[in-house]
């Protein structure tokens, strides 16, 4: 047997996370959040929400950060497009394991590519040529390549979003209902959240990967809908039963479900193939001893939603750091070391948490600093207060550089 499969079996048998504590978790405690609160900052963290059965327990902002900001979710986005594929599937409008080539017809003369469901396309599990970074646009996308069989293996990036986008496009047009317009009537709007920014292609299309910016506030209502299992005011946005499709992992990747990462042991192969998978994140680790229902959407410069329906819990975190990423810069995040901050009040190892000076700041003084000064250029009357058209002008600014920092890349 290869090392990594071995490796593999070891953790399964073993379970999802060590036991480092005997605690229960307790997010709750005012201590455990300032505690999860300092780290966040630390690592370049400009809000850090706390959420428990709807109401919100703790909210800091930092690093220039404040509670009317809009931050752009990265491939935090990614998260959307699972729901929005639940609800269609609510609504009779396409199906998990239907084949895409129903709709896409180029794809019926292509042997493989006309065997990919809804389901490999959504778990990136579809054998698609992909990267990450900037997303194709709906028409590129579906002439990307395979470089593996649908099912097969586990392949993280853009491709696969714009494929979806192209198709749900195609099953709206009767409807002469854009895919935009779909998200906002299905989604954003019902569970009242304000879209600042989101990023459109050449062809006028969303960015389904990476381009939606929101508040944390707002961030959190989508948390919040997965804890009441698709209701929002007493509303049922999505069934209970698709919902719940989108946190079931793949063979490929139990650490990955329906565009949601989960706390879940991955192959070890996997780790060391997928960069974002052994970088991007280490959820899937077994070095936390924390509940395994937690599920996480998450974005370049970890911009985190974590949501844990056994505590009823919802966490937001964003931070400047996509502007980190795109330079390249590393700060040093670790799920595993908030979580159990906020959770246990401890350090990822279950011993107390490191504290003050003794913890290591990320260095964020350009990033940290230019979005202090957006906000003090931004307040033209000077009344501490963000209006709507002072908003404006912040994210224009942001939106020039983030440009900035992509053309130095």
């Amino acid at each position: 047997m290869r090392l990594a499969s071995l490796l593999w079996l070891i953790l399964c048998l073993f379970g999802s996370f060590d036991v480092t504590t005997a605690a229960s978790p307790d997010p709750a405690n005012s201590a455990h959040d300032k505690l999860a609160a300092e780290y966040s900052a630390a690592k370049l963290g400009i809000s850090f929400l706390v959420m428990i059965d709807g109401k919100v327990v703790f909210e800091q902002y930092d690093n220039g950060g404040f509670a009317d900001w809009s931050h752009e979710l990265a491939s935090g986005t990614k998260s959307f497009s699972g729901v929005i594929a639940a609800i269609a599937v609510d609504e009779g409008l396409i199906s998990w394991d239907e084949k895409l080539a129903d709709t896409i017809t180029e794809w019926q003369s292509d042997r493989q590519k006309s065997q990919i469901t809804v389901r490999q396309l959504l778990s990136l599990t579809s054998g698609l040529e992909t990267k990450v970074g900037s997303p194709p646009t709906f028409a590129d996308a579906i002439t990307k390549p395979l470089n593996a069989k649908p099912g097969e293996e586990f392949r993280y990036g853009a491709t696969a979003y714009q494929v979806f986008g192209e198709f749900l496009a195609r099953k709206l047009k009767p409807q002469n209902i854009s895919v935009e317009d779909y998200y906002r009537a299905k989604l954003f709007d019902p569970l009242g959240i304000k879209v600042a920014r989101w990023r459109m292609g050449k062809d006028g299309n969303p960015h389904l990967p990476s381009g939606v910016s929101i508040s944390a506030r707002d961030w959190a209502k989508f948390g919040e809908l997965v804890i009441q299992g698709g209701q929002s005011k007493g509303k049922q946005i999505v069934s209970r039963e698709n919902l719940g499709e989108c946190f079931r992992g793949s063979q490929a990747n139990p650490g990955y479900g329906l565009t949601w990462w989960l706390a879940k042991p991955v192959p070890a192969e996997l780790v060391g193939r997928e960069r974002v998978v052994r970088r991007g994140t280490d959820i899937y680790r077994d070095k936390f001893a924390g509940p395994t229902d937690i599920v996480m959407a998450a974005g370049a410069g970890n911009q985190r939603l974590y949501v844990c329906p056994s505590l009823k819990l919802v966490v937001v975190r964003q931070a400047v750091g996509i502007q980190q990423a795109m330079l390249g810069h590393e700060v040093g995040f670790s799920d595993i070391e908030l979580l159990a901050r906020l959770l246990y009040g401890t350090g990822a190892d279950g011993a107390p948490a490191v504290t003050g000076d003794e913890l290591e700041v990320a260095d964020a003084t350009t990033e940290a600093g230019y979005l202090r000064r957006l906000r003090d250029r931004a307040d033209a009357d000077g009344d501490g207060e963000i209006s709507p058209d002072e908003m404006a002008t912040i994210n224009e600014m942001m939106s020039r550089l983030e440009r900035l920092l992509r053309g130095r890349k």
